[in-house]
């Protein structure tokens, strides 16, 4: 079974609201670019990648959670992070029952994380310098 199989497999055995924002998450995060990849980790847990890791998304008895890698690191102007506020690195966003998903903020998002591993990637690459050639040898008149 693919990564993709197992999550939807986990959704549909959430049978009240959180298998709905489940959904409505997942939705949200794929439309944010193609190239992104499912996961299933850490025994249980749906992850997206986009030149790195995006976000890994939980469903816990009070709420959805999408805990973002480097959410410290990524631009929120829809206010979406409510959880994790203080740390220097990752931050999440808690769903519980009735709140809507800003699919649409939260896509925006997901965008912004993927730049944030593109431009990690590009730092992390080697830098290509132009090797200077060595003057040609002159020889020696006897």
């Amino acid at each position: 079974m693919t990564p993709s199989q197992r999550i939807d497999q986990m959704i549909a055995k959430i049978p009240d609201w959180r298998g709905k924002t489940f959904a409505a998450v997942r939705k949200a995060i794929l439309a944010a670019d193609k190239g992104i990849t499912e996961d299933w980790k850490w025994m249980g847990s749906p992850v997206w990648y986009r030149d790195g890791m995006i976000a890994v998304a939980n469903a816990h008895k009070g709420k959805v959670k999408l805990t973002f890698l480097n959410g410290a690191h990524v631009p929120d102007p829809g206010k979406l992070f409510n959880d994790g506020l203080d740390g220097n690195q990752r931050r999440a966003i808690d769903f519980l029952e009735g709140d809507k998903v800003d699919a649409a903020a939260l896509t925006r998002l997901v965008r912004a994380a993927i730049a944030f591993n593109r431009d990690k990637v590009k730092k992390k690459a080697p830098v290509k310098r132009k090797v200077k050639k060595p003057a040609p040898l002159k020889k020696k008149v006897k």
